[in-house]
């Protein structure tokens, strides 16, 4: 079984994100970019699923500009058998990447999709389900737990209550949640090796995908600040705050 995992490049979750100054976006200009991590977690147990047996390759696929290859070789490091590169300097919104992915499953005959739950960027959540839609298959999101046996997917989700498990039958698509797994260190040989794996770069109309977007953004702009706190007297004057000033008791 092959196992489709889509990557994406963002800015570094340790980068500070800064608003440019016309509104229009956020500025990446010489700042760090990297993996996503729930996209991370979604290879890592994608090689999980492989050394268990269960698949027997592993695809990596990134939909963006040239930059995407070095994302790219970060998965082939951590055990990705081979990348695909959906070259496009267009705006990629969640439907047209999961119409991307849609095509690809087809073209490479993917029994399963193992994606991130949602990109820290855009926090869209929204690629996984759209693919399962897309695809007509069954999906799992948020999973904490994937165990594969006689077809099936067996999956623990994290919902609001606890925890619900699911069976359905392949092909599937998951969305990975942060307590799935933990990411393997990427070691200095396996950096080297992924250099010499194969990554093939096609573009969107080589698939027969539109990706021309469908939404507009109109305005970024930062989160006002937070007040300075206060300190009280005493309670009664606390409780006098909270019921007449916040208005929250």
């Amino acid at each position: 079984m092959k196992i489709l995992v889509p990557v994406k490049r963002v800015v570094d979750y340790n980068v500070k994100v800064r608003v440019k100054s016309d509104q229009t976006g956020v500025d990446i200009a010489n700042v760090k970019m990297s993996m996503n991590p729930f996209d991370e977690i979604a290879v890592e147990e994608a090689v999980r699923l492989k050394e268990k047996g269960v698949a027997t390759e592993i695809i990596a696929v990134s939909c963006g500009v040239a930059a995407c290859q070095e994302t790219l070789r970060t998965a082939l490091a951590i055990g990705a058998d081979r990348a695909v590169l959906v070259e496009t300097d267009v705006e990629l919104q969640p439907l047209a990447v999961a119409k991307l992915l849609k095509a690809l499953m087809d073209k490479e005959g993917a029994g399963f999709a193992i994606v991130g739950k949602q990109a820290i960027d855009d926090d869209a959540n929204q690629t996984g389900q759209m693919l399962a839609a897309l695809a007509g298959i069954p999906q799992a999101t948020f999973a904490s737990k994937v165990e594969i046996a006689d077809g099936k997917a067996k999956v623990t989700r994290e919902v609001d209550g606890g925890l619900e498990v699911v069976s359905m039958s392949l092909p599937a698509v998951i969305t990975t949640d942060l307590r799935l797994n933990e990411p393997r260190y990427v070691t200095l040989p396996n950096i080297m090796k992924a250099k010499k794996k194969p990554l093939d770069t096609v573009k969107p109309a080589d698939l027969g995908v539109d990706v021309a977007p469908r939404l507009k953004t109109l305005k970024v702009s930062e989160p006002p600040g937070r007040k300075a706190g206060i300190k009280v007297a005493d309670v009664a004057t606390l409780v006098d705050k909270l019921k007449n000033e916040a208005k929250v008791i």
